[in-house]
């Protein structure tokens, strides 16, 4: 059992919120009880018992059979207040739709979570249809610009050794390819992510340093078939524009709450 702070973990706590983001990172993908007891080590019983109790609070949802479980529109919900409720957030939102204006194309603002960027506000490009990620999913920080440009602000010595997970051909996949990436953000500074994270798909990340080391980023995302060097440059002047705003905007001092 783990502890934290000096504080005892609380069991039937911490497997509830296991449960929960195991359905969660299922997606589409509805689960049975005997899966979710298997993938968290819980008598089927106990499981069966902890998913009526969540069914009854709007946190988990069954379909009409009873036999298959997804994520319930209560961590929607809280999701949203998360997102309406953070400062920094509210404060970047505008300078997201400044740039979409400015470049027609999509705009993120992620957040770093462990080794993990959430998508926290997207921006979609008129000219590009198709959804690239949407706000609450995930994508591992070694494959993306918002990632990239976040580790970039690490040691390298908190970079795990890897092997990493793979999203595309163009994925780095060791440690020592993401280190010469990461030392060329740091002299550049920004990130370019050249189909990393999703086929088709150019990103450009910058780091927002209103926190050390900061915790959000920014990115452009672009078609390969759209992009051209002028494109390219403008993106990167616009978007290092777009960075000295927010991070001039987002609270401070007195009043506000600083999280960790």
């Amino acid at each position: 059992m783990s502890d934290t702070g000096g504080v005892r973990e609380v069991k039937s706590a911490a497997r509830t919120v296991d449960l929960l983001e195991l359905l969660a990172a299922r997606g589409d993908r509805p689960a049975r009880l005997q899966e979710l007891a298997a993938e968290l080590g819980v008598p089927r019983s106990s499981m069966y018992a902890l998913l009526q109790t969540l069914i009854s609070r709007g946190w988990v949802r069954t379909d009409v059979t009873g036999s298959l479980y997804g994520i319930g529109i209560h961590a929607l919900l809280t999701g949203t207040s998360y997102l309406d409720s953070d400062p920094r957030v509210r404060a970047v939102r505008p300078y997201l739709d400044e740039a979409s204006e400015a470049l027609g194309e999509t705009i993120h603002m992620g957040r770093l979570d462990g080794t993990d960027v959430a998508y926290l506000a997207t921006r979609e490009s008129h000219e590009y249809l198709r959804t690239i990620l949407r706000v609450g999913r995930r994508l591992p920080a070694h494959a993306g610009a918002l990632g990239k440009a976040l580790l970039a602000e690490r040691p390298d010595g908190e970079l795990p050794e890897g092997p990493y997970e793979a999203l595309t051909p163009n994925s780095h996949t060791s440690r020592q390819s993401l280190l010469a990436d990461l030392a060329e953000i740091r002299s550049r500074g920004w990130s370019v992510d050249r189909e990393e994270g999703v086929t088709g798909i150019v990103g450009f990340g910058f780091a927002l340093r209103y926190d050390s080391p900061a915790l959000d980023a920014i990115s452009c995302s672009v078609p390969v078939a759209r992009l051209t060097p002028a494109h390219e440059e403008r993106i990167v002047a616009v978007m290092r524009e777009i960075r000295i705003k927010a991070e001039a905007t987002v609270p401070a001092g007195p009043g506000s709450v600083h999280w960790r």
